[in-house]
């Protein structure tokens, strides 16, 4: 049975194929995100935080064969196949046939590009602030579709309707999700 990876095993791994600041940001948004949900649905918040990590090992190195390289990366790593399977399960319909079943897939493949639209939503704030953003403001930018027009909202929907959760509930965790990283996201502000 392969051995979870420690956090810290995790973001090495990341580190070393990402050299991107703002990848690596975003990383660190959706590990917060997947954190927060797993632990106000009483789920494993370590197992729903390195997937929400490493979900994103490949595309630099890969981006037109996104996903394509995670499966060996990760078998080589020594990670579990659980985890393996929720990272491929993010890219459903885009980049892979692995269709998200379980919540951490399913909240994978519903939050990762909702993060990309409240960051874009914060940064158009006064306040370049994540801390301070209300649902309303992302759901304002959500009906614009030039707005962050490289966030595919229907995988965003898709993913709210796997969960069985309202659009304005899955914004709101994520918002309060990343308000917990907002300083290493470069989500803090300007105060």
């Amino acid at each position: 049975m392969a051995q979870r990876p420690t956090r810290e095993q995790a973001w090495n791994l990341l580190c070393e194929h990402v050299p991107s600041e703002n990848l690596r940001r975003h990383a660190l948004a959706v590990e917060a995100v997947m954190r927060h949900i797993a632990r106000q649905r009483g789920e494993d918040e370590e197992a729903w935080g390195l997937v929400g990590l490493i979900h994103d090992v490949d595309y630099e190195e890969h981006p037109t064969e996104h996903l394509q390289h995670t499966e060996a990366l990760l078998r080589d790593q020594g990670w579990p196949e659980e985890l393996t399977r929720a990272v491929l399960a993010h890219g459903w319909g885009i980049c892979t046939q692995v269709e998200p079943k379980t919540p951490m897939e399913q909240t994978l493949y519903a939050i990762d590009e909702l993060t990309g639209l409240v960051a874009a939503a914060a940064l158009v704030r006064p306040s370049k602030s994540v801390l301070d953003l209300p649902v309303k403001s992302v759901r304002k930018k959500w009906k614009d579709k030039a707005f962050a027009a490289g966030v595919d909202r229907s995988v965003i929907q898709n993913g709210a309707d796997m969960l069985g959760v309202e659009l304005a509930q899955l914004i709101g965790d994520t918002i309060e999700g990343m308000r917990g990283v907002a300083a290493q996201i470069g989500l803090e502000g300007q105060g």
